[in-house]
Parts: structure tokens; C-alpha cells; sequence
């Protein structure tokens, strides 16, 4: 888990998490190693062990770095690749257990953009503004809603 919060100028990131995988997540990967290396046990037994380390450590690396990036920056909120500027936000709003629950299923509107990661309980849910947005709102996980909910009303008020 990466996050970052810097102070408010215009140009700095006021807030940047990676939402990285669960540690279960991980752990499955590494489980990975054992299975590699058996295969080429009948090579060589360190060829079998160098193997399976590295193929673990390669897809652990790869699950990190490609995981999406949260970020309130140079007045925009970046989720993944999606960005939307602040001012065509409405009010921010973060959830919790079995309001988060809700809001990721039955509450959950068809016109609404969202990036929901699995072990990661937290979501804050976004109005969009904008009438010519066909988007009605974003629905997103993070670790920290509360900070996130901070940092784009930090971003709107500037």
C-alpha cells in the first residue's frame, strides 16, 4: 500500500494511493514458486529453485506495478486511467462496512463509473456534476475514504 498527501499548491499531488492486491492475493502468487519449480526439478534442482523464486517475484511485481493508482492532482481525480476534473464533482462521500456493501451492490447505479478491487472494503462514492456527463456518479475503493473525501474538497476549494 503507497499513499502519499502533500500540501495544497495547484501543481503538487494532494493525494496518490496505489490500490495495491490483498496480502491473500500475494500470498496465492508465491504459492506459485513450489509449482514452478517441481517442473523442472528433473533438470537440475537449482535450476528448479532459481526458477520457481523468480517466476513467483515476477508475477508478485507484476500484480503491484500494474495495480490502479488513486490520485487528487493539478485539480483532477485520477482513478486508473479514468480523470475528471474536481469542479464537475458534487459532493464527495465515504462508506464504510455495510454502506460500502450496499453501495457496491444494490445501490450501485447502472450510470455510474466505478473501479472496485477485491479486499478492499472502503469506497467513496462521487456526484458528477457536469448535465452533459453521461456519468451520474463515481464509485471507487480506497483504504482511506476519509482522506480521499479531504483531499478532493481540498482540490474543489481551490
Amino acid at each position: 500500500m503507497h499513499i502519499t498527501a502533500a500540501t495544497a499548491s495547484s501543481s503538487d499531488v494532494v493525494y496518490r494511493e496505489r490500490l495495491s492486491p490483498s496480502l491473500w492475493t500475494l500470498l496465492s502468487a508465491a504459492v506459485l514458486a513450489p509449482m514452478v519449480a517441481l517442473v523442472f526439478v528433473p533438470l537440475d534442482s537449482s535450476i528448479a529453485l532459481v526458477t520457481g523464486i523468480a517466476v513467483a517475484a515476477a508475477l508478485i511485481a507484476v500484480l503491484v506495478f500494474t495495480s490502479p493508482v488513486l490520485e487528487v492532482r493539478n485539480g483532477e481525480l485520477r482513478v486508473g486511467r479514468a480523470h475528471i476534473d474536481v469542479h464537475e464533482l458534487g459532493e464527495a462521500e465515504a462508506l464504510w462496512s455495510e454502506d460500502a456493501r450496499a453501495a457496491r451492490g444494490p445501490e450501485l447505479s447502472r450510470t455510474a463509473w466505478h473501479l472496485l478491487r477485491g479486499g478492499i472494503d472502503p469506497i467513496v462514492r462521487v456526484a458528477v456534476s457536469d448535465p452533459g456527463d453521461p456519468v451520474s456518479e463515481w464509485v471507487f475503493s480506497t483504504r482511506t475514504p476519509d482522506r480521499v473525501v479531504a483531499a478532493i474538497r481540498r482540490a474543489q476549494s481551490v
